[in-house]
């Protein structure tokens, strides 16, 4: 992967490096109870913590292990989401997806139109051969996302997430290369 981040355009959206300028966006997302039901992570509550965030994103990054696109809307130069690939294995060249998505702004096909994009950008410009996203079983519009986007669902792991005290079963759903038909 380039050292220089790889900006994405597509028809509504910008997918660009986040910044100190996203802190306040970025908060406003990761402090949402109905964005983090599902997440995996416990609700941040502070600039600190979002701060940390973005230097954990931008440490990946500039390791080549993770890269973490903000979701800008083109129209009103908004934040309203970010989406990226975390867990690179570079060996199998298999990377894992994640995204969230501001809740005002869900359900207007924000999300498949980023997630299209960097799913291409990890086939053809990472090398990538398999996309894994592990989702609760109870977020069904996050399902139904990648079951759209053509991944398969592989199988139940039982108690792999904690978060808020408790622990969460997530289910595996994958998207191989051979399978993607918009490169």
């Amino acid at each position: 992967m380039n050292k220089e981040f790889p900006e994405q355009v597509t028809k509504r959206l910008k997918l660009r490096a986040l910044g100190e300028k996203d802190l306040e966006d970025l908060l406003s997302i990761f402090s949402n109870p109905h964005t983090m039901k599902y997440y995996g992570s416990d609700v941040l509550s502070s600039l600190e913590e979002v701060d940390g965030m973005l230097m954990s994103f931008r440490k990946g990054f500039e390791n080549q292990q993770a890269i973490r696109f903000g979701i800008e809307c083109l129209e009103t130069g908004q934040l309203i989401g970010t989406c990226g690939f975390h867990n690179w294995s570079k060996r199998v060249n298999r990377i894992e997806i994640g995204y969230e998505l501001k809740h005002e702004k869900e359900g207007n096909g924000y999300m498949i139109e980023a997630l299209t994009a960097i799913i291409s950008f990890a086939f053809r410009e990472l090398q990538i051969n398999r996309i894994g996203a592990l989702i609760h079983p109870e977020n069904t519009s996050s399902r139904k996302l990648v079951k759209n986007l053509g991944f398969q669902e592989e199988g139940l792991l039982r108690d792999y997430a904690y978060a808020n005290g408790n622990y969460m079963d997530l289910i595996m759903h994958s998207l191989l290369k051979k399978e993607w038909s918009n490169l």
